[in-house]
This record gives C-alpha cells, sequence and structure tokens, in this order.
C-alpha cells in the first residue's frame, strides 16, 4: 500500500509539473529568484515584455497585462522578505514600464504566501494583496504651489520652500503646478516597502526632490504609514 501510495504521489508531481512546463513552453525566462523560489516568464512584444507567467513553487500565476520594459538594466526585481512584521516572508516584484530622459515608471506587486488546502493537502499559495497608489496617496495628502521663483510643498504641519532659480528655467517653460507621476520607484528598505515619487516643475529637466511614502499593512492591504519630503541638493531655499 504504501508503495502505491508513493507511486500515486509520484505521478502527480510529474503531472503537475508537465503542465507547468507545457503552460510556459512558448515563454521567455525573464528572470528568477532561488530564495524565493520564484520564476518570471514573459512574451515579448513591440519592445516590452507582458502578459507574464509567475512560477511558485511549482504553481503558475497569470498576469496578462503586466508590462516591463526589455532593457537588461531594467528587468523585473524579486523579493523575498518579511515587509509586514508577521514572521514570514512576503513576494514582492518591482516592474519597470518605462524609462527615459525624466521619467521613470515603476510599478510594485506584493504577495502574501498563504497556506490552503487543496484536494485535502496544505500547500503554499501566493496571494496578491492591495498597494495604494502612491501617486494618489500624493494628490491626496500633499498641497503644493509653483511660483516663478519658488516651490511649495506642504505635509499636514510641514511646510517646505525650494528655492528654484539654481535650476535656471525660463518661467514660460514651468509647468502650472508641480507635477508628480513621471519619477516612479520602489525600494525595500529595512524591511518596509517604500515609495519615491518625484517632483517636476518643468519639461525640460526641472526636478525639485521626491516625495517618500513608506508603507505599513493595515486593513488587508498595504497603505501609507509616513510621507515625507526630501529635495534635491542643489535646490533648497
Amino acid at each position: 500500500m504504501k508503495k502505491v501510495l508513493i507511486l500515486i504521489i509520484a505521478i502527480s508531481l510529474f503531472t503537475v509539473l508537465s503542465k507547468t512546463k507545457a503552460m510556459i513552453n512558448e515563454y521567455e525566462e525573464i528572470t528568477k529568484s532561488d530564495k524565493a523560489d520564484v520564476t518570471l516568464y514573459a512574451k515579448k512584444v513591440n519592445e516590452v515584455y507582458t502578459n507574464f507567467k509567475i512560477v511558485v513553487k511549482g504553481s503558475v500565476l497569470t498576469r496578462p497585462y503586466w508590462i516591463n520594459t526589455t532593457s537588461p538594466t531594467w528587468s523585473p526585481q524579486i523579493i523575498y522578505e518579511d515587509i509586514n512584521k508577521d514572521g514570514k516572508n512576503e513576494l514582492i516584484i518591482i516592474l519597470t514600464k518605462g524609462t527615459g530622459t525624466g521619467m521613470l515608471e515603476r510599478e510594485v506587486h506584493v504577495f502574501h504566501i498563504q497556506n490552503q488546502r487543496i484536494n485535502k493537502e496544505l500547500v503554499e499559495v501566493p496571494v496578491e494583496v492591495l498597494v495604494d497608489d502612491p501617486v494618489a496617496i500624493v494628490l491626496k495628502n500633499v498641497k503644493t504651489e509653483l511660483l516663478p521663483n519658488k516651490a511649495v510643498i506642504s505635509i499636514g504641519k510641514k511646510k517646505f520652500t525650494i528655492n528654484i532659480k539654481p535650476l535656471k528655467i525660463e518661467p514660460e517653460h514651468l509647468f502650472l503646478d508641480i507635477y508628480f507621476g513621471n519619477l516612479i520607484n520602489f525600494e525595500i528598505i529595512d524591511n518596509q516597502l517604500i515609495a519615491k515619487i518625484g517632483g517636476q516643475i518643468s519639461p525640460v529637466g526641472g526636478s525639485i526632490g521626491d516625495i517618500q511614502i513608506t508603507y505599513m499593512f493595515k486593513d488587508k492591504m498595504y497603505q501609507a504609514k509616513s510621507i515625507e519630503f526630501n529635495s534635491i541638493d542643489c535646490a533648497p531655499g
């Protein structure tokens, strides 16, 4: 009886592995993490990777609308750390959707690894958890004003005035207000998820610093724990 059970398990495992291989046969391997036991596959379409397959511990997740540039410099990042202080590592995948002069658009996806019972077996299943949009957080919590000689940023009771004269931007080239949206980056620092949103005052190289959002896990999602402003070295006024 024991030999029969071992044979059944072996056949089942072979079947799962065969199905996994068949599902990703037409896809290109983009990156992998041995620590997380995760491999990302995607298809190259018009100079971007899309239609992702995520192989996590033998399971396959499909993300058809994910996008990442094909530049090797900006390959997707796979991070496996405990960012919600529950004693278990989370799977974090950071994509780079676009890069260019004055532009860096990145996107983060966080998965909690949960134990679920499938066909009477307890297996680890990655479940994606919502991360609040950093640009929406900025728009809801940060007040701004752009004048010919200075930029003003207010976060709660804190007010920052930045002298923009050193940037030598002609008034006709200034935006109507500080713009957030072209420079979006994500990092894991000290086991915390952090977003950095660059503030721009002109399409001709007018970066004044960034809003840094530190996330926490609350109410079943990742939302802002703190919001800070960091000005660039040449601009404080």
